[in-house]
This record gives structure tokens, C-alpha cells and sequence, in this order.
């Protein structure tokens, strides 16, 4: 059982990012009125019921314009990889896409259907699934060189300027992408150098100076993680304490603990972590942290507590693969009958989860 480190999703991006993630926000400029159900379906973790309604729209020919069926693909896809069919994900979009920058992709090839509108209207979900997906298949080094020619292409759109804000959070998410692919190897020289280059043009980046301290504590740099840390309250301090978010207050508590359970003085981290669940009761880190942080006291039954607790008052946060996890390890350690408690708990998931929940976390 592994300490969590952040809460952002690929949502999303921590120590060793859960690469297994796929971002539910599909948003994207060219998603119109026509896919705002799917969107909402995605939001609610309904993608058995996306492959049906893309499935039908397909059939009847109800698509009319060249981006109605990138859009659709779009979710067709990012609904078949949150149920892990990774393979057909990645079928369904090299089948019905040519070359990525192909001009029959851009506005301008149809000036009497998009007048006056220029650009790609390939959704960048699927540049980022087109990149990502091999490496669900044994293809990590194809993947790792498709993220870096999707980093060069994102850049190419900031260096146009072209809806700049966009496409600069759009960089940091598939650098994210990228370092996580580099540690989930183990080359964190590679995540370090990428977290510094990012930095260099965002010096005041909470986010990166925490992920930085994260990198750092993996090849034992603590002193390292320390000074980055206390960069991110010095600099989330810089205005004063008032105003600042409870966002930010968990992951400057967030960071701290982490010292503390590097250090093994768990006592301090489980006071960091019940500050931030009770700013945040949905901060499903601290949660898991905190439980963890017991079971290495020795205090398993407490940290069973947490955990179900956790899933009581907020289960559609809380249900969290990794969570589910540990919970149903203690189970394991704590119990006897381990096998019918798991069940029950089971039954409750299959009840409340969305359709990518994968059941095979309880281990029964």
C-alpha cells in the first residue's frame, strides 16, 4: 500500500501519476449543443450509456458535419478506454482518422459549411488518447514519442498565440502526461528536468514546486523536497495567510505530511492530514494517507474506520480505486472472515459506482 501524494486528476498528476486515469473533461472550443448530453453523461461516469448513443448516431447517420463525428469519436473513445478496452479505443481512432494534421481536419477545407472559421476541429482529447493509449498496450516507447510530438504541436499553438491560456494549460497537462509515463519507470531525472523546465516559465507554480518536491523525495533528495515545499508556502504566502484557498491550504498540509511520513513520525503527519479533511472532507489524499498512516501505527482498527467513514459521507468522491484498495488489504490483515466483508462491500460499490469502477479492486 502506497501513500497517495496529490489529488489532481490526469484529472488527472502526482509522484507516479495514475497513468490508468483517463480524463473524464473532454471539453473542448468544438464541442457544440449537439454532444452537451454526452458531456453530461461523462461527468456522471455513464459511458456504457455514450457507446449506445454514439453507437445509434452512428447507425441512423444522424452525424451531418465533419466535426459532429470527431466529436463523437472524441467521446467513443474516451468512453471505451475508461472501461479499459484500450485496444478498441485506439482502433476506433487510427481507423477513422488520417494524418493528424491532414487539412481535411481543419475549418477552412469546408469554407460553405464553417464560413469565416479556421483551425483544426480534431478535439485534443483525441490528439492526447492518440498519444497515450499505446502505452495500455505494450507500446510505451510509441507512446512517450507521440506525447513529445503532441507537447511540440501544443507549443506550436502557444507560439501562434492563438486562445494562448488554453493551450499553456493544456502544455502542463501533457508534460504531466509525460512525467508521469518517465516515473512510472523510474527516471526521475527525466521528470525532474521537465518539472524545472516548466518552472523556469512559471516560476509560481504551486502545483509544479509541489510535483517537484514529490520527484525529489523519490531519489531521496529531502532536503531538496523541503526547500520546494516551503516554496510553495513562501510563495502562497507572499500576499499574506488571509484569502488563501482551501485548495492550496490542503496541499501545503499535504506537503507537510509527507515529510512527516518520510520521516516515520506518523503522530505529526495524521494531525497535518485531519487538518485538511476538515477544511475538505471530500480530500480523498488525506483520507487514504491518513488511514495508512494508523495501519503503520499498528491501529488498524481506526484505520478500517477512516476509510469506511470516508465512503458513508461522501461515496461518490470517496470511491476510489486506490482507497478501495487499501481498505480491502486491511480487511485482509484485520479479519478472518475477510472474504464475506468484502463482499458486502462489493455489493454496496456495484450499487453506487460509475461504469469504469473496476470491481477486481476488492480482490475477492
Amino acid at each position: 500500500m502506497e501513500p497517495t501524494t496529490t489529488s489532481s486528476s490526469i484529472d488527472t498528476v502526482a509522484t507516479t501519476t495514475d497513468t490508468t486515469t483517463i480524463d473524464a473533461n473532454i471539453s473542448d472550443e468544438t464541442i457544440s449543443d449537439e454532444a452537451k448530453s454526452l458531456h453530461e453523461l461523462a461527468i456522471t461516469g455513464s459511458w456504457k450509456t455514450i457507446l449506445e448513443k454514439v453507437s445509434t448516431a452512428r447507425s441512423l447517420s444522424l452525424l451531418r458535419y465533419p466535426h459532429e463525428h470527431l466529436v463523437y469519436l472524441a467521446f467513443n473513445a474516451v468512453a471505451l478506454s475508461k472501461l479499459r478496452r484500450y485496444s478498441e479505443a485506439l482502433d476506433d481512432i487510427e481507423s477513422s482518422l488520417e494524418d493528424l494534421n491532414s487539412s481535411c481536419y481543419r475549418y477552412e477545407s469546408y469554407p460553405h459549411v464553417y464560413p469565416n472559421k479556421c483551425g483544426s476541429m480534431i478535439p485534443f482529447s483525441l490528439r492526447w488518447l492518440h498519444a497515450l493509449l499505446p502505452s495500455f498496450l505494450n507500446r510505451r516507447s510509441e507512446s512517450v514519442d507521440r506525447l513529445y510530438l503532441l507537447l511540440n504541436f501544443v507549443r506550436s499553438r502557444i507560439d501562434e498565440g492563438f486562445n494562448r491560456e488554453v493551450w499553456i494549460r493544456r502544455e502542463s497537462f501533457v508534460v504531466s502526461t509525460i512525467i508521469s509515463q518517465h516515473s512510472s519507470q523510474k527516471e526521475f531525472v527525466v521528470c525532474f528536468d521537465l518539472i524545472n523546465e516548466m518552472l523556469r516559465k512559471d516560476v509560481d507554480n504551486l502545483i509544479l514546486l509541489s510535483k517537484l518536491g514529490y520527484v525529489q523525495l523519490q531519489f531521496g533528495d529531502l532536503d531538496g523536497a523541503k526547500s520546494s515545499f516551503q516554496r510553495v508556502e513562501d510563495v502562497a504566502k507572499k500576499n499574506g495567510d488571509e484569502g488563501l484557498s482551501v485548495e492550496v491550504l490542503n496541499l501545503m498540509g499535504r506537503n507537510k505530511a509527507l515529510i512527516f511520513m518520510v520521516a516515520k513520525d506518523y503522530v505529526s503527519a495524521i494531525r497535518q492530514y485531519d487538518e485538511c479533511i476538515e477544511r475538505d472532507e471530500s480530500d480523498v489524499v488525506s483520507i487514504n494517507n491518513k488511514a495508512l498512516c494508523l495501519m503503520y501505527l499498528r491501529d488498524l482498527s481506526d484505520s478500517i474506520k477512516v476509510l469506511e467513514n470516508s465512503l458513508e459521507r461522501v461515496p461518490t468522491v470517496a470511491l476510489n480505486e486506490t482507497l478501495v484498495v487499501n481498505l480491502c488489504s486491511m480487511y485482509e490483515l484485520a479479519y478472518v472472515n475477510h472474504t464475506d466483508i468484502k463482499k458486502t462491500l462489493s455489493n454496496w460499490i456495484a450499487r453506487l459506482a460509475p461504469d469504469d469502477f473496476d470491481p477486481s479492486c476488492t480482490r475477492i
